[in-house]
């Protein structure tokens, strides 16, 4: 006779426990299972497969992360003082003692200045977050397409979204452009949820995510109000009162979630806090409606790169977008903004019009209806606003189409698929793999000397993947074949036909350091720089942002820059890539003083200089720009003035401003080798760099000159 052990029962709540605590000790105790099996009636294999992906995905992003040094060393400074002072940390200030904020709201910062605090400073402990909020935001594309698509869809969107380009390349940067993404991918999810279930809480909710968006990056964020709010009244389950209202509601959310920091930096006086990076009158909301607001999209940007109204970029070049690229309805298809993000998009929109044909019948609360419009509208209505903005616009912006151009070409390839059995279907991905491949040639062609038989074998497989998808699946001699070989076979000629080229690219971005503020993924094209129509050389790839050459055969193509110029100074030996004549800013070299491409390198004696008796100043050094200054500040982690903001173009400080810091021994050191360009901003940068030189005497350590201020009460005087 054999004892039957009976297994052990799972955990209860003590007797006399609330119904409420009884549910939470099941759910507590199911949580094992459903992290690896998934719900209940879900496939075997779908939490597999999902967990899989995420896998896949942290692998990607986080593999030799440490690889890109600080990245972009201006957030960079701005999280290590974050890290070591709370009123830098909450207003985003690029140095610790507070003389200036960055150009942007400090959402982003946020997470990784807590980040440094946990682990200390070093590239890592400012990525990984990064890398993190990727996962994060191709978890949530799946849990939104999957609420309302099969697995298989919810996996192909999260999959596309892993391995756009410009995705592996901002989830691995330190930019805010990867929290934005992850905190449109929630308002997405929650409207819809919203949609689904009519509650006021999921709008609510989106609402709050937008408006944290808008900490993030201000008004780009709310590039997708439109399509939320249009979805949501068309689509909730409610009288149409009921859903203005919720909107309206939701909107609120918005205000609210954004506007208490904004409430307090307006409300607090100037003399509390720091100086408002990119700001004219020391206010963030002249930085929200004009150089981060509407100037980029007329290009009237006062003291950016472009020159300011008038100047170029400016107001004048509406029509061109000046030394950013052509505006117009084909700039994402240009230059290397096409291998950014495009692979997929002409496919995206083929197939969105067809699965509105497929859902034209659905009454107006489809949610799967609703799903496919809301990405539809982000991502349409976010693709014209970066087509036609005529102010700064680089090519890694392109990463907010990311999830939306995931979710729309995955849910119209699915119901696409669905409908294989009709002839039009058949014809409609036919021609959308025809089309894929044929741009893929096209992208590739662009990076002449990278990979250069990658092409035919996409446009081969592409005419094999159109082939079979216009087989019927009713043909007769089908039903000879063992199982669903065919369809099996199908699927992945086609998968691979639409993911081939972009994966390739993400690799090599994975591969490739970038630094500065100004990067681009994939191998160099012809005609980029990073975002800057017509340069040629690659956009913020180690060894050339900070000075140097670039990587091994990426010349860049052979391009020209516009006008042959860039704002102040000149690239080492007057010369960019290809052997184009050109200027960048003054240093950008090792040892020398950085420039708006990357930050300066600094000698360990150096910084070992500038340390000596750091705890007698305020700062231990000055240097003209954000970008300047931040090498330094990150060589010795202590505080360095970065005077005039990122470009050197702010009122902050001004001369007397800077004399009497000076003459209070506030200031060891000024950095020379830059000089602010106004740009139709403050020339007060330009000011202080001639009365340094003319009352000060300058000497050069490691090829940097230097300025000793410490006898600044006898020199201010005397001015």
């Amino acid at each position: 006779m054999t004892t039957q052990v009976s297994p052990r029962p799972a955990a209860s709540p003590r007797p006399g426990a609330s119904p409420l605590a009884a549910r939470f000790v099941a759910r507590l105790a199911a949580l094992p299972r459903t992290f690896v099996r998934g719900r209940v009636g879900s496939a075997r294999w779908e939490r597999p497969a999902l967990l899989g992906l995420l896998l896949a995905t942290a692998v990607l992003y986080v593999w030799d992360l440490g690889a890109s040094g600080w990245a972009n060393s201006f957030y960079s400074a701005a999280v290590q003082a974050g890290s070591v002072d709370w009123t830098a940390f909450f207003y985003g200030s690029s140095d610790a003692a507070n003389a200036i904020t960055v150009d942007k709201p400090p959402a982003s910062l946020w997470l990784m200045a807590l980040s440094v605090r946990l682990f200390g400073l070093s590239s890592w402990s400012i990525l990984v977050p990064e890398a993190l909020m990727g996962v994060a935001s191709v978890g949530v594309l799946f849990a939104t397409v999957r609420r309302r698509f099969s697995a298989g869809t919810a996996l192909l969107a999260g999959a596309v979204l892993a391995v756009t380009p410009v995705a592996a390349l901002m989830f691995r940067f330190n930019n805010p452009d990867a929290l934005l993404v992850l905190l449109l991918s929630l308002a997405t999810y929650f409207t819809l949820r919203g949609v689904e279930t009519g509650k006021l809480k999921w709008v609510l909710w989106a609402g709050a995510m937008v408006g944290f968006g808008f900490l993030t990056k201000q008004l780009q964020a709310f590039l997708i109000l439109p399509p939320l709010a249009g979805v949501y009244l068309y689509a909730a389950p409610h009288r149409f009162l009921t859903r203005f209202w919720h909107s309206f509601a939701a909107l609120g959310a918005v205000i609210v979630s954004a506007g208490w920091w904004v409430a307090v930096v307006e409300l607090v006086p100037t003399s509390w806090r720091p100086h408002i990076g990119g700001s004219q009158t020391n206010s963030f909301l002249e930085l929200t409606f004009g150089y981060n607001g509407f100037g980029r999209l007329t290009g009237s940007e006062t003291g950016s790169v472009t020159g300011g109204a008038g100047g170029v970029g400016g107001a004048g070049a509406a029509a061109t977008g000046g030394m950013w690229g052509e505006t117009g309805v084909f700039r994402l298809f240009l230059g290397e903004f096409g291998g950014q993000i495009t692979w997929l998009l002409p496919a995206a929109l083929l197939l969105l019009v067809a699965a509105l044909v497929v859902l034209r019948r659905a009454p107006r609360i489809s949610l799967r209806r609703a799903t496919l419009l809301l990405f539809a509208g982000y991502l349409i209505l976010t693709a014209l606003a970066f087509s036609f903005m005529a102010g700064i616009f680089h090519a890694y912006y392109t990463v907010a189409l990311a999830p939306a151009l995931a979710g729309t070409f995955a849910i119209g390839a699915s119901l696409v698929w669905m409908k294989r059995t009709a002839l039009w279907a058949r014809i409609t991905a036919a021609v959308a793999m025809l089309a894929t491949s044929a741009w893929a040639w096209v992208l590739l062609d662009r990076a002449v000397d990278w990979l250069p038989w990658l092409k035919f074998v996409v446009a081969a497989l592409g005419l094999i993947a159109a082939a079979l998808l216009m087989v019927s699946p009713r043909a007769a001699w089908l039903r000879r074949l063992p199982g669903q070989w065919w369809r099996r076979a199908t699927v992945a000629i086609a998968l691979t036909v639409a993911l081939l080229a972009p994966v390739a690219y993400t690799l090599d971005t994975v591969s490739t350091a970038h630094t500065g503020s100004i990067v681009a993924a994939g191998p160099a094209v012809s005609g980029g720089m990073g975002g800057m129509g017509g340069g040629g050389m690659p956009g913020g790839r180690a060894g050339f942002a900070g000075g140097g050459t670039p990587p091994a055969g990426r010349t860049g193509g052979n391009g020209t820059l516009p006008n042959g110029t860039l704002p102040n100074g000149t690239v080492p030996n007057g010369t960019v890539p290809n052997g184009t004549t050109g200027t960048l800013p003054t240093g950008g070299r090792p040892g020398g003083a950085g420039g708006f491409m990357g930050s300066a390198s600094v000698s360990a004696s150096l910084a070992a200089l500038l340390s000596v008796d750091s705890g007698s100043y305020t700062w231990i050094a000055a240097a003209v720009g954000s970008d300047t200054a931040a090498g330094y500040q990150l060589a010795t982690q202590l505080p360095v003035m970065a005077i005039g903001g990122f470009n050197g173009s702010d009122p902050a400080p001004t001369l007397a401003e800077f004399q009497a810091d000076v003459a209070a021994g506030k200031i060891h050191y000024f950095i020379g080798g830059r000089t602010g360009q106004a740009n139709g901003g403050s020339s007060a940068s330009s000011e202080i760099a001639a009365w340094v030189a003319e009352s000060f005497t300058a000497q050069t350590v490691d090829s940097v000159t230097l300025y000793d201020l410490s006898a600044g009460a006898t020199a201010s005087a005397t001015s």
